[in-house]
């Protein structure tokens, strides 16, 4: 399998394991020896799902597939369900659906993360499944009404194997990233709700107690009431307040 891997060493190396983390790591490691179920990992934008899911497999003994999509901005939907399949076919080295979901079924888990979903930071001239979603909005449903399909027509072949998915549902308002899963209160915890029903889902947040030590384990770290500003500002959401501590060390 190619590996792409979108962590550098520093986020291993200055990770900090929260109660999310924790969480995450338990229900990794049940999959063990189990098939058939479906992992939703869920997190407002900015609060490391990527980190969380990348550390947690980095200290347990799983034998991961960690798919990969590279796409077009202009992608049609039917372009990249095609791309989607070769893709895989190819690195697995098989020709048919059906010889994907048995070589899948090899894997304690198959993993859609980052690079499926945000590969342009590994390719500047691609895209991953979910700017693609974000930059063609609703054009892009038939996409997914076609996975949808797949997944009631091949439903057979999902209870031999394991899928891990790092799960967004981004809306953009002003500039500004939310995720419709967990930015906005009751609504979120219903549709939350409606998911677990059917799936296996770990939410990743962080208390404030929790961000300011994730903040103060790394090298850009600043004074506690600094921390607890960008808190104010960004809310609990590390990334956002690294990427403002890195702009303001620059300027």
């Amino acid at each position: 399998m190619t590996n792409h891997k979108v962590l550098s060493s520093g986020d291993i190396k200055y990770f900090v394991k929260t109660r999310s983390f924790q969480e995450l790591c338990q229900a990794l490691q049940s999959l063990k020896g189990k098939k058939g179920r479906f992992l939703h990992v869920l997190g407002s934008p900015g609060t490391g799902k990527s980190a969380n899911i990348y550390n947690a497999l980095a200290r347990l003994d799983l034998d991961v597939y960690d798919a990969f999509l590279f796409i077009d901005h202009d992608s049609t939907p039917d372009e990249v369900y095609k791309t989607f399949w070769s893709t895989i076919e190819k690195d697995m080295g098989v020709e048919t659906k059906k010889d994907v979901y048995k070589k899948a079924g090899e894997y304690d888990l198959v993993l859609f993360a980052d690079p499926f979903l945000d590969s342009e930071y590994i390719d500047e001239n691609k895209v991953g499944l979910g700017l693609w979603t974000e930059e063609n909005g609703p054009s892009t449903a038939p996409f997914y009404f076609r996975v949808l399909r797949e997944y009631l027509v091949h439903r057979k072949y999902l209870k031999d194997l394991n899928i891990v998915t790092q799960t967004a549902w981004v809306l953009k308002y002003r500039g500004i990233r939310y995720d419709i899963l967990t930015d906005f209160s009751v609504f979120s915890q219903i549709l939350v709700f409606l998911l677990k029903i059917f799936f296996d889902v770990v939410q990743i947040s962080y208390t404030k107690e929790e961000t300011m030590e994730i903040i103060k384990n790394h090298p850009l770290a600043v004074t506690d009431e600094e921390i607890k500003m960008y808190i104010e500002k960004y809310g609990c959401r590390p990334r956002f307040i690294f990427e403002a501590l890195e702009r303001n060390q620059k300027s």
